[in-house]
């Protein structure tokens, strides 16, 4: 098994968890010369990195497919999701590419990510409309791939431990039907504002593991060597509950439960 009991608590409790060798330096290697091919910069020429970040679509190339589909990262997700639960990805999407720089970022506010689409739009491309409930609807986990070394410089990802428990009470209160990402900027993340701040860092190759609920956010990076990280979801082949008549809970679905305190 890829996670230890006390690795399953601390995920089910603090709202995320770090894997380290989840996929190998050689494929993250691949994978980051892949991103600075199509970005058409160059590692060798930091003149001309001129925005703090910038983001690419999918991707299904082989190394990208590798890392995605590891023996070790699977395991994991068997772990916390459930064995059969959750859909294998066939691809990667959502890589961010952040650079050195002063300044601070335009994307660096709190949030979640939200999982469905509005139900008077359901093909709506406007991700701002979209919206997120309080069993996570149509998201399973939200999964942070480095691609490069990433230490407490290089603008790792904010999450604000444990804060998927007041989060889940405070979406509670919009029921299945959830809220948009715009009414949810509105409303708020106060009440995770007293969390401590873990930072995602890690080695190439390293995937964190975070709950869906989980309050997260970017950073300025005050580095020298830009961070290359996909931050995926990961989609639930069977819908979250936690109400279930076995009580087959998983780590996720507890970690819901006990925010709203079942």
């Amino acid at each position: 098994m890829a996670l230890t009991t006390d690795d399953i608590e601390h995920f089910i409790h603090n709202g995320f968890v770090k894997l380290e060798g989840a996929f190998s330096r050689a494929t993250a290697t691949a994978c980051r010369d892949i991103l600075w091919r199509d970005l058409k910069l160059s590692p060798d020429h930091p003149e001309a990195w001129k925005e703090p970040v910038l983001r690419l679509g999918m991707y299904a190339d082989a190394p990208f497919r590798e890392a995605a589909v590891s023996t070790r990262l699977r395991s994991a997700l068997d772990q916390l999701v459930g064995q059969d639960r959750w859909i294998p990805p066939q691809a990667l999407g959502a890589m961010v590419v952040r650079f050195p720089t002063p300044d601070a970022p335009w994307d660096d506010g709190w949030h979640i990510d939200a999982s469905f689409p509005p139900p008077d739009d359901p093909t709506s491309f406007d991700y701002f409309k979209w919206r997120v409930n309080f069993q996570s609807r149509d998201r399973a986990m939200l999964m942070l791939f480095l691609f490069s070394d990433c230490g407490p410089d290089d603008a790792p990802t904010r999450l604000r431990v444990a804060s998927h428990l007041p989060m889940a009470r405070q979406l509670l209160a919009h029921g299945e039907a959830g809220i948009s990402l715009t009414d949810l900027a509105k409303e708020g993340f106060d009440s995770s504002a007293d969390c401590d701040i873990a930072l995602a860092t890690g080695e190439a190759g390293t995937v964190w593991l975070v709950h869906p609920l989980t309050v997260h956010a970017a950073q300025a990076h005050h580095g020298r060597k830009p961070r290359f990280l996909a931050q995926p979801g990961l989609v639930p082949s069977t819908t979250l509950r936690i109400d279930r008549a076995d009580g087959a809970y998983s780590p996720v679905e507890r970690g819901i439960r006990l925010g709203l305190g079942l």
